[in-house]
């Protein structure tokens, strides 16, 4: 199973989220098939609503914009993917979503692997003018825009959000293909998203068992929609298990893997960088763990 490192910015050493590109090198140096975290363009102060289980992040911890931070990475690193946690499609204009990511697919030269969802903070949709209520319909318009103007050239799309006809988007990604996951509910309809626009599935906090009957319901979807059910990628998180000084017990931790491995899950994602006093403490620590998740 693959790794990929979960780094939020703001758990850095000292909270610096100017060290994302550095803690990207040192993950691409140990070989992690990619980096991620998650987005919110703001953060209310209803969290109780947060729909997985407690809150855990503070109001006042930073949540940087994934796709600037991403781009950043590309500079200093060469092989691992540049990947997201859930981006909030519904909030994000189409055409600049679209432009955004196929920019960072070229100046990684084809390392984009983007996720997105929905959301739960009605105040998030309300600050950029987008109705809540529409945010499952906002999700396909969008994704589906992206890949129309991910394609040939001139594009067209129409929905009831979105519409351009004739038009051109360059560059186009260096993909043929940018890999999109979704992280949703395995219901049918999202199943039948992600065998539609997706190439993924990214659940939060699903144990083994929920993965594994998540992908009874998503694998059939793909196989009606004509799609190869074994090429999906499933990006599960481990539940960390932490030391008394607060940084992460990298053995007990990873040793669920093997479970979420029978289940189906494809990539397993450790992190964030809790605990670590500077950057070599840092290095150690992506070191650790990418040492401790090789087949013995």
């Amino acid at each position: 199973m693959k790794l990929s490192l979960f780094c939020r910015p703001y758990n850095l050493p000292q909270a610096d989220e100017a060290l994302f590109p550095v803690a990207a090198r040192m993950a691409d140096d140990a070989g992690f098939y990619s980096i991620h975290f998650g987005e919110h363009i703001l953060i209310a102060e209803q969290t109780d609503r947060y729909p997985f289980g407690p809150w855990t992040h503070g109001l006042d911890a930073g949540w940087s914009d994934p796709l600037i931070a991403l781009a950043a990475a590309t500079a200093v690193t060469s092989r691992i993917k540049l990947s997201s946690g859930i981006i909030l499609a519904p909030l994000h204009p189409a055409a600049v979503l679209a432009k955004q990511i196929a920019t960072l697919d070229v100046l990684s030269r084809g390392r984009a692997e983007l996720a997105f969802g929905v959301g739960w903070q009605p105040e998030e949709f309300e600050a950029v003018g987008v109705p809540f209520d529409r945010r499952y319909s906002r999700l396909d318009d969008t994704l589906r825009a992206c890949r129309a103007l991910w394609g040939s050239q001139p594009a067209s799309f129409t929905s009831d959000s979105v519409r351009f006809s004739d038009v051109r988007a360059y560059p186009l990604p260096v993909q043929e293909r940018v890999p999109v996951l979704l992280g949703l509910k395995p219901t049918p309809r999202n199943a039948a998203r992600i065998a539609e626009y997706g190439d993924g599935w990214c659940p939060v906090r699903y144990s083994p068992e929920q993965v594994a009957a998540g992908l009874e319901v998503i694998r059939p979807a793909m196989e009606a929609a004509g799609r190869d059910p074994d090429s999906l990628i499933v990006r599960v998180q481990a539940p960390l298990v932490l030391l008394a000084d607060g940084r992460i017990n990298v053995h007990e931790t990873l040793a669920v893997g093997p479970a979420y491995e029978r289940a189906g899950a494809t990539v397993l994602a450790v992190g964030p960088t809790l605990g670590c006093r500077d950057v070599d403490d840092m290095d150690t620590l992506i070191k650790e763990i990418a040492d401790a998740a090789e087949p013995s």
